[in-house]
C-alpha cells in the first residue's frame, strides 16, 4: 500500500532502511522531503507536506531508532 504524508510511522521506518547512518537530528528539511519522495511506497502529492508534517516524520524516525 503507498504511503501518503500522514503514514509518519511508515515512512519513518523505510527512511531508517534506507539512510541508516544518518544523524537525524541535524537533517535539513529540505534533504528530509526529498529523501521522502524517493522512497519507493511513497505516493503523495509532494506540495503536500509542510514544516509540521516533516518534524513530526523526524520525530518518529529518531523512536524508531531507539
Amino acid at each position: 500500500m503507498p504511503h501518503r504524508w500522514t503514514d509518519v510511522n511508515a515512512i519513518a521506518i523505510e527512511l531508517e532502511e534506507c539512510h541508516p547512518d544518518v544523524d537525524i537530528l541535524a537533517i535539513r528539511f529540505t534533504d528530509l522531503h526529498r529523501w521522502v519522495l524517493e522512497l519507493p511506497d511513497f505516493k503523495d502529492d509532494p506540495n503536500r507536506s509542510n514544516e509540521k508534517i516533516l518534524e513530526a516524520i523526524q520525530m518518529a524516525w529518531l523512536d524508531e531508532r531507539d
